[in-house]
């Protein structure tokens, strides 16, 4: 009888401190009304602020502003809008890494949100344009006898939108690029083949130039691939095999005019390549 007048008692206590602990936070809450509605209402004046200055190409005040109110409110639902909002404005003022940054928090953080298409699309444009902004804006040079670079990684991230989101409005454009891309890598595989075939290289020439008609199949290099090929067989005497490219030549690009007789003597083949390669550095 004693332990249930023990617990009946404790139980009366814990009780009345719950109750307090509930009456105290809703006095709170009630207390704080008029200024968590003022705060709300500062946050929609602010991000409208920063959205209009990002409209009129003011990115330093709309990214400051932004940045401001995703410290203030990390983990709301409004953050995430402004990761986004931040995400546009980086990659359009040309802050690739800070948009590389945030596509990849949001994208970590919010794995199955319905925006997640966009950040990839940002990010892949990053990779797509972050190289040859700066070599062909400051510089002025011709990108694609270069090294590919993060251009890879630009094809994967368009890769992922496309498999992942293909109903996505950025599905369509990724697969341009995509397109764009495969091109830039086949001319540069044959800058490549080209540099092997000018150091009579002739095998790793022909190599090179095989394995780009195969991992670049209906791109425009393919038919200057085919030629380097026939030019290094050529050189090489493998007449049968020069032939036969000749005729896939032909056959693929007859509008191309790169097939030749097989009659005609080296030097004027080797001429008539040279002259018809306008990536090529014509040796000294």
């Amino acid at each position: 009888m004693q332990l249930k007048l023990q617990l009946s008692w404790l139980f009366a206590r814990y009780a009345r401190l719950f109750l307090l602990a509930i009456l105290s936070a809703s006095l709170l809450a009630c207390g704080g009304n008029d200024e968590q509605r003022t705060e709300v209402e500062d946050v929609t004046e602010s991000y409208e602020t920063a959205k209009k200055a990002i409209e009129n190409s003011d990115y330093q005040r709309g990214i400051m502003i932004f940045e401001t109110i995703q410290a203030r409110f990390p983990f709301s639902d409004v953050s995430r809008q402004i990761q986004m909002e931040l995400l546009h404005a980086y990659y359009k003022s040309g802050q690739c890494e800070q948009a590389l940054d945030t596509a990849d928090t949001f994208i970590r953080e919010n794995p199955i949100h319905d925006r997640v298409d966009y950040a990839l699309y940002i990010k892949g444009l990053c990779y797509f344009e972050k190289e040859d902004r700066l070599l062909e804006r400051w510089f002025r040079r011709d990108t694609t006898t270069r090294p590919p670079g993060e251009i890879d990684l630009a094809y994967s991230t368009f890769r992922r939108i496309i498999e992942r989101f293909p109903d996505s409005e950025y599905s369509a454009d990724a697969q341009q690029r995509i397109v764009a891309i495969k091109e830039r890598k086949s001319i540069y595989a044959n800058h490549i083949a080209d540099y092997y075939l000018r150091r009579g290289a002739y095998v790793a020439a022909i190599n090179r130039a095989k394995s780009a008609l195969e991992e670049f199949n209906g791109t425009s290099g393919n038919a200057e691939s085919l030629q380097i090929m026939a030019k290094a067989y050529d050189a090489l005497g493998m007449n049968d095999l020069r032939d036969d490219v000749l005729r896939v030549l032909a056959t693929n690009f007859p509008n191309d005019e790169s097939h030749i007789e097989v009659s005609k003597p080296k030097e004027g083949f080797i001429k008539w390549i040279d002259d018809r390669l306008p990536f090529k550095a014509k040796p000294n």
